[in-house]
C-alpha cells in the first residue's frame, strides 16, 4: 500500500515542501529511504522503527521503501522522523490515509517515542498558513514559534508519536489543552545606557548619526579608550524592530536552533564574533549550510572588535553583503541566500602599539610599520564604512570630573524622528539609497560640489567614499530638520573619515 504524508524543509530562510511517499510491499523485508536523504535521515530508519516498536506499534515484515520529493532537493536533520512514521503506519493500515489530507508534519523521534524539537519550524508554519494547510503537527516545544504567524492553519503539539497517531485517528487528545504558557521575559537584558559613556563626545555624535542613517562605523583609538563601551550602547538608540522585521529575525534564529523557547525576537541582535572566526562562520555553511553571523546579525549590528585580527579572507568575504545585503552560499548540490541587512560597527587601534597621537603614552611604531598594519584593512572594504572615527584616550582628571553623559531616551527619540523622516521619503534608510535616490534626496549646491573637490583631491576620495559622505550629510540634515544638504553638513561628514587622511605621527 503507499501512502503520502506532506513534510516541509528549509531551503535559506523559507520553506520548500517535501512529499514524503511511503510504500509498504510485499517481498523481502527490507528499509530503504531515497530522494537525496542526508546521513541524519538515513539513521532515522533506526530512530523510527525503535519509536514505532516502543510506542505500541510494529513494522510490518514487508519491504518498506520511502522516497522523499522532490529528489533533486537535499534533505537534512532529523525534521522528516515523523512524518516517514506516520507515512509507514498509513501504509501499514494503522492510520487512515484521509486523515493526512491538508497536514503537514515535521519532528524528530526519540528511541521512546518522544517527539524532539527541530530548527526551522516558523518558516515552515509560514509556509503551511500561506498555502493554506489545515493543520500543522509540531514538536511541543516547537510550539510557541510555530503560533508566530497566526492565521486559519491549527498548530497541534505534540509530545509523542502515539499523540500523533491519537489525534489522526480522532480520539481526544492526551496533551490536553494547546495554551501557551506565560511569556518568560527573564532572559531579555536591556542595552547597557549610553550615560556611562563619559566624554568622547565625538564618537557618541558618530554613534548617534550612525543609528539615525544605518551607516556602517569604525572606531579607532588606543586600548582601553572606550571602543567596544561604544558599540555595545547601539542597540539601545536604534529604532524598534516593525514585526516584519521581527518575524524575519526570528525566522533566521528558528532555522540556526538558537530562539531557546522565544517566540519572537523583538530586540535588535547583537553579534561580536571573536576574531577567530573562520569564513563559514562568518558568511554561513558548513555541511548542511547554516546561517552564519551576518545572518545572525540581520536586522541588528555586527561589531567586530580588533578588527585586523580577523583573517583577510574573513575581512574580505563581508564586501558583497555589505553592497547586496544578502549572502549567496554556492555548494555542490545547492544554492542557498540567506538575509544580511545589518550595521558594520568595528574598532581597530590606530598603529601596531596602539598609541599613535596618544596624549598619555609614546607611540613607538615608525611610519612604515603603521602603513603596513593599515593595509591589512583593504581599500574597498574601507569604502563600504560610512565614517571612520578617532576615539582618543580620556585622561582620568577628565573622567573623574566628567557628569554621566546623556542617557539613551532622548538620543533614541532623535533617532526614531530622524528615521520618521527617512521613512516619509521612501522605504529605505539614508545608507541604503540607491543612486538615483541619493541624487534625488541629497541634492547638493555649487559650494558643496566645491567643498568635495577640494576633499576628494586632498584625500583622494573614492566615489564610493564620496557616496557615503553624501549619505552621511543627508543623515546629519535629518537630524537637524533640514529639508536639504548644506555645506556645514558636509563639512561635518568629511570630518568622519580618519583613515582617509594622511598619517601624522
Amino acid at each position: 500500500m503507499l501512502a503520502r504524508v506532506t513534510s516541509a524543509a528549509v531551503v535559506g530562510i523559507q520553506a520548500a515542501p517535501i512529499h514524503v511517499e511511503v510504500d509498504v510491499a510485499a517481498g523481502l523485508p527490507g528499509y530503504n529511504i531515497v530522494g537525496l536523504p542526508d546521513a541524519g535521515v538515513k539513521e532515522g530508519r533506526v530512530r523510527i522503527r525503535g519509536a514505532l516498536e516502543n510506542s505500541g506499534f510494529k513494522l510490518p515484515a514487508r519491504r518498506i521503501i520511502v522516497n522523499l520529493a522532490p529528489a533533486d532537493l537535499r534533505k537534512d536533520g532529523a525534521a522528516f522522523d515523523v512524518p516517514i512514521a506516520v507515512g509507514v503506519l498509513c501504509a501499514a493500515g494503522i492510520v487512515d490515509a484521509s486523515s493526512l489530507e491538508s497536514t503537514l508534519f515535521v519532528g524528530e523521534l526519540a528511541l521512546d517515542g518522544t517527539v524532539r524539537p527541530v530548527r526551522g519550524v516558523l518558516p515552515i508554519a509560514a509556509w503551511a498558513r500561506a498555502q493554506g494547510m489545515r493543520r500543522l503537527f509540531v514538536p511541543r516545544a516547537n510550539l510557541r514559534e510555530a503560533t508566530v504567524v497566526g492565521g486559519d492553519c491549527a498548530v497541534e503539539p505534540v509530545s509523542a508519536l502515539s499523540d500523533v497517531v491519537g489525534h489522526l485517528r480522532g480520539e481526544p487528545p492526551a496533551y490536553g489543552e494547546t495554551a501557551l504558557e506565560p511569556i518568560d521575559n527573564t532572559t531579555f537584558v536591556a542595552p547597557p545606557d549610553l550615560s556611562d559613556v563619559r566624554g568622547q563626545e565625538v564618537a557618541r555624535r558618530a554613534l548617534e548619526l550612525a543609528a539615525a542613517g544605518g551607516h556602517n562605523l569604525l572606531f579607532v583609538g588606543p586600548p582601553g579608550s572606550g571602543k567596544t563601551m561604544l558599540a555595545r550602547r547601539l542597540p539601545g538608540i536604534l529604532p524598534t524592530l516593525s514585526f516584519d522585521e521581527a518575524l524575519e529575525t526570528t525566522m533566521v534564529y528558528s532555522v540556526a536552533g538558537l530562539l531557546g523557547g522565544r517566540a519572537l525576537i523583538a530586540e535588535r541582535p547583537f553579534r561580536a564574533p571573536h576574531h577567530t572566526v573562520t569564513s563559514a562562520g562568518m558568511v554561513g555553511g558548513g555541511p548542511s549550510v547554516r546561517p552564519g553571523e551576518i545572518t545572525l546579525a540581520h536586522h541588528g549590528v555586527l561589531f567586530l572588535d580588533e578588527l585586523l585580527e580577523f583573517s583577510r579572507p574573513v575581512l574580505e568575504a563581508l564586501r558583497q553583503p555589505l553592497e547586496e545585503r544578502t549572502v549567496s552560499l554556492v555548494r555542490a548540490r545547492r544554492n542557498v541566500t540567506y538575509p544580511s541587512d545589518f550595521m558594520l560597527v568595528a574598532a581597530l587601534n590606530p598603529c601596531p602599539c596602539g598609541h599613535l597621537g596618544s596624549t598619555l603614552r609614546t607611540c613607538t611604531c615608525s611610519l612604515s610599520g603603521i602603513a603596513r598594519y593599515r593595509s591589512r584593512l583593504s581599500g574597498p572594504l574601507l569604502d563600504r564604512i560610512d565614517m571612520h572615527i578617532d576615539v582618543p584616550a580620556v585622561p582620568y582628571g577628565e573622567l573623574a570630573a566628567a557628569a554621566p553623559g546623556e542617557p539613551t531616551a532622548p538620543v533614541r527619540a532623535r533617532v526614531e524622528q530622524a528615521r520618521e523622516r527617512q521613512r516619509k521619503r521612501g522605504p529605505r534608510s539614508n545608507a541604503r539609497l540607491t543612486g538615483a535616490e541619493l541624487d534625488d534626496v541629497a541634492a547638493i549646491d555649487a559650494d558643496g560640489h566645491r567643498l568635495l573637490e577640494r576633499a576628494v583631491e586632498r584625500l583622494g576620495l573614492s566615489a564610493r567614499a564620496v557616496s557615503r559622505v553624501r549619505r552621511v550629510a543627508r543623515t546629519i540634515a535629518d537630524l537637524d530638520g533640514a529639508d536639504r544638504i548644506r555645506t556645514a553638513h558636509l563639512a561635518e561628514a568629511l570630518q568622519y573619515r580618519l583613515l582617509d587622511r594622511p598619517i601624522d605621527p
